[in-house]
C-alpha cells in the first residue's frame, strides 16, 4: 500500500504473525491511513500482528497513539496480540513519552518469541451462495459447539451466525466464509464476503427479520472490518456464561489435556 500521504505499508506473512512494514513519514493526514491499513491486515492474520516501524519517521509523537488504537481494536476482534518493532532510540523515547502501553521489541523474531500464546480453537466453513447457506451454517455451529463443549454459547452463536450469513446472502453475491473461534474468555463468530460495502445497522428493522439489530443486542461487541485482500468481515464477540451455564473445558491444542476456563441490515 502506498498512500497519498507518502506512507508505505508492505505486508510480510510469516507462520506465526503478519508483519506490517511501515516506511515514510507519519503525519496527521496519514494517521487514519496507517490505522486502517494495519487493521485490514489483521483480519486474516494467523496468530499475531506486528508493526515494523524502523523506517517510519514521526515528527509529532502524539501521532504514535495510532498504535494504541490499533492494539485495542485488534484486541476486540480478531483478538490477536499486537506489538511494535523498532530499535531506533527516537522511537523508543517517543513511545515512552506518550506512555504507550505496548510491547516494543528490537526485531520481529523477538516480538514473536515474547508474545502471549493463549489457548485458541478455530473452525471455518465455506458456504454456498444460496438460500440454504444459513441452514448449513447452523449445522456447522451446532457441531462445533458440541465438539468444543461450549453449551453456554450455542443459542447465541446459532442466532448470530444465521443473521450474518443471511445478511451476506441477501446483500452480496459472495460465497460467505464463516469462522468460529474460541479463546479463554470469548467466543467469536465472523462472516467474510467479497463485497467492500460496510454492514450498517438500520434504525428500523427489516420486515423479514431484525438482522444486525438482533446481533447488536446479543453480542458483547460487533463490527465490520475491511479486509486487506478485498471485501469485508462482519464479526461478533460473545462473552461466557450469559445464561448461567457451567464453565466449559476448553482444550489447549498444545497440551495433552483440557484447560479449565471461564468462559441484516445494510
Amino acid at each position: 500500500m502506498t498512500g497519498e500521504t507518502g506512507l508505505h505499508l508492505v505486508p510480510h506473512y510469516r507462520a506465526e504473525s503478519t508483519v506490517a512494514t511501515l516506511t515514510g513519514a507519519l503525519t496527521e493526514a496519514g494517521y487514519r491511513e496507517l490505522r486502517d491499513g494495519v487493521l485490514k491486515l489483521a483480519t486474516d492474520a494467523p496468530e499475531s500482528v506486528i508493526a515494523d516501524i524502523h523506517g517510519l519517521d514521526v515528527d509529532d509523537d502524539s501521532l504514535l497513539s495510532v498504535f494504541t488504537v490499533i492494539a485495542l481494536r485488534i484486541g476486540d476482534w480478531p483478538g490477536l496480540p499486537f506489538a511494535v518493532v523498532t530499535d531506533r532510540a527516537d522511537h523508543v523515547a517517543q513511545l515512552a513519552a506518550r506512555g504507550a502501553n505496548l510491547p516494543v521489541h528490537a526485531d520481529v523474531l523477538a516480538a514473536e518469541q515474547a508474545r502471549e500464546r493463549p489457548s485458541r480453537l478455530r473452525a471455518a466453513q465455506l458456504l454456498a451462495a444460496s438460500p440454504h447457506a444459513s441452514a448449513t451454517a447452523r449445522a456447522f455451529v451446532g457441531r462445533t459447539c458440541a465438539q468444543w463443549n461450549v453449551r453456554e454459547h450455542v443459542d447465541d452463536a446459532l442466532m448470530v451466525a444465521t443473521e450474518l450469513v443471511e445478511n451476506a446472502i441477501l446483500h452480496t453475491t459472495s460465497h460467505p466464509r464463516l469462522r468460529l473461534e474460541l479463546r479463554p474468555d470469548t467466543f467469536t463468530i465472523s462472516v467474510a464476503d467479497d463485497d467492500p460495502r460496510q454492514a450498517v445497522l438500520r434504525e428500523r428493522p427489516k420486515e423479514n427479520g431484525l438482522g444486525l439489530r438482533l446481533v447488536a443486542q446479543t453480542a458483547h461487541r460487533w463490527g465490520c472490518s475491511p479486509s486487506w485482500v478485498g471485501g469485508k468481515v462482519v464479526w461478533a464477540v460473545l462473552l461466557p456464561n450469559r445464561r448461567g451455564h457451567p464453565i466449559a473445558e476448553v482444550p489447549d491444542p498444545r497440551a495433552s489435556g483440557p484447560v479449565r476456563r471461564r468462559h441484516r441490515d445494510r
